[in-house]
């Protein structure tokens, strides 16, 4: 029987191995780097916003865990065409999902495909590698020059 452990897995692996939106953007107007000293995972977001205050392209750069890079990949796919509102709105969700009780179960309306990383939760040491892309993000969003950490 397959199980949502088995899917959180698979997806780890893939976005890990071929990690979407990878690399820098060549005319982004927003950026920040993030790092978690805990295990090392460092990420720089790009961010291409329109006048309207729309995300049009997002991408990111760096190394760390699997957790860290599929997490960054998962959420540049789910914030091209959002507002930066409802990028931080995502940040909210994303922060409470990944940090809330086994049993609550995750908004899927909001988060869509994120939810899978809702396994995350199951290894409390790996929150703040899937949540590092999100604080890297809201800096990004804020334009805050110095590091997002995830402490």
């Amino acid at each position: 029987m397959f199980d949502l452990r088995d899917l959180y897995q698979q997806v780890i692996v893939d976005h890990n191995k071929s990690p979407r939106n990878f690399g820098k953007l060549a005319d982004f107007n927003h950026e920040a780097d993030g790092y978690n000293p805990l295990c090392g995972d460092k990420l720089h977001v790009y961010l291409k916003v329109n006048d309207a205050g729309v995300i049009e392209d997002v991408s990111f750069e760096g190394e760390g865990c699997a957790i860290s890079v599929a997490s960054a990949s998962l959420m540049t796919d789910a914030l091209k065409g959002k507002t930066m509102q409802e990028s931080e709105d995502m940040f909210g969700h994303f922060q409470h999902m990944a940090t809330s009780e086994l049993d609550e179960a995750p908004d899927e309306e909001v988060l869509g495909k994120l939810t899978v990383l809702a396994g995350v939760r199951e290894f409390p040491s790996r929150i703040k590698c899937a949540t590092l892309c999100w604080h890297t993000l809201l800096a990004a969003v804020k334009d805050r020059p110095e590091p997002a950490k995830t402490e």
